[in-house]
């Protein structure tokens, strides 16, 4: 994910292959799925689960209702988290692995540097329980997708953050350790790969498929085209994403908290779509759920500045990315 076009460079310049099929999604062959399998479509999309650590945890918290740290530690010593985690639930790992689908789907060359990158850190046990009842599943997703301009140029948006899907999309089924990948095409529609996505069979399956493509002679590029053709697709901003929005306020219950927190959506543009309130005591601390119809992100961040500096918002907002994949067309 940092120095694959060089790496992929020098493997041409040598004639040698540079196989690697155990770096993305553990035993799921998508390297080759991708390169390989698909190479007759314009890919579009490409998005999935690409962590193991996360989604097993991510699992736990909702179906056993316990805290972030609690699931963190039972997860190391399982072996599934390392003893520092940073990698796993800051989302790097994950932005790692989309880079190198990006690359494999578009033909481009890999930049990790413009990628948008969040992990897990912050979700709550009560996101979990607001999702199942508004219908979604919390999961950490890495999602690459081709932006075609009013000018026929073509972009790239890479971003890993936490998202809710809806409850009857595939990849909202996909739990604990397993991995997913999804991929959409121009000819072939939409691809799921699952399975396994650490662990030593599921990796030794993938080193021993990469031993045997060496065995056989094949000597495919190390992405979708030869590294010369690799194209640098322009990045485009966080700002400019489209989506829907889960808020979670912690707001106390005052008149006229709710009419405030409107105005401030109004003021950016951004409609609601839905609300959610706990009854509590007056004047007590009471939690305030919100979805939105599809905004810009910079007018939901302006939006949300505007609400974290109410006096009655007595913490920072929470927010996820409502993710319902609706087809978007793009030209190759």
């Amino acid at each position: 994910a940092e120095h694959g076009p060089s790496l992929a460079q020098s493997a041409t310049q040598s004639q040698a292959a540079l196989a690697y099929e155990a770096a993305v999604a553990g035993g799921i062959p998508v390297i080759k799925a991708v390169r390989e399998g698909l190479s007759g479509n314009a890919l579009k999309r490409v998005y999935g689960i690409l962590n193991g650590t996360c989604n097993y945890m991510l699992t736990a918290m909702r179906e056993t209702g316990r805290g972030f740290e609690d699931i963190l530690s039972e997860a190391q010593e399982l072996g599934y988290a390392e003893a520092d985690p940073t990698f796993d639930v800051d989302g790097i790992d994950a932005a790692h692995k989309l880079a190198i689908l990006a690359s494999l789907g578009f033909g481009c060359k890999i930049d990790i540097d413009s990628l948008h990158i969040e992990g897990v850190r912050d979700v709550s046990v009560v996101d979990f329980q607001f999702a199942e009842e508004l219908g979604y599943r919390i999961k950490l997703l890495g999602i690459a997708e081709k932006i075609s301009e009013h000018d026929d140029s073509i972009k790239i948006h890479q971003r890993v953050h936490l998202c809710m899907v809806p409850l009857d999309h595939p990849i909202a089924l996909i739990d604990g350790v397993d991995n997913a990948v999804i991929a959409e095409g121009d000819f072939v529609g939409r691809t799921l790969f699952q399975g396994p996505g650490a662990g030593e069979g599921p990796t030794a399956s993938a080193v021993v498929s990469d031993l045997v493509d060496l065995a056989r002679g094949n000597i495919p590029p190390t992405f979708s085209v030869p590294t010369d053709n690799l194209k640098r697709l322009t990045a485009v901003s966080m700002d400019e994403l489209e989506t829907a929005y889960y808020i979670r306020l912690n707001v106390l219950d005052k008149p006229g908290v709710i009419a405030e927190i409107a105005g401030a959506l109004r003021d950016e543009n951004v409609s609601i779509e839905s609300v959610l309130q706990r009854a509590r005591d007056p004047g007590e601390a009471v939690p305030v759920v919100m979805t939105t119809h599809e905004t810009k992100e910079a007018r939901m961040m302006a939006a949300l500045a505007k609400i974290g500096a109410l006096e009655e918002v007595v913490e920072k907002p929470h927010v996820i990315r409502i993710e319902h994949f609706a087809s978007k067309p793009c030209e190759a």
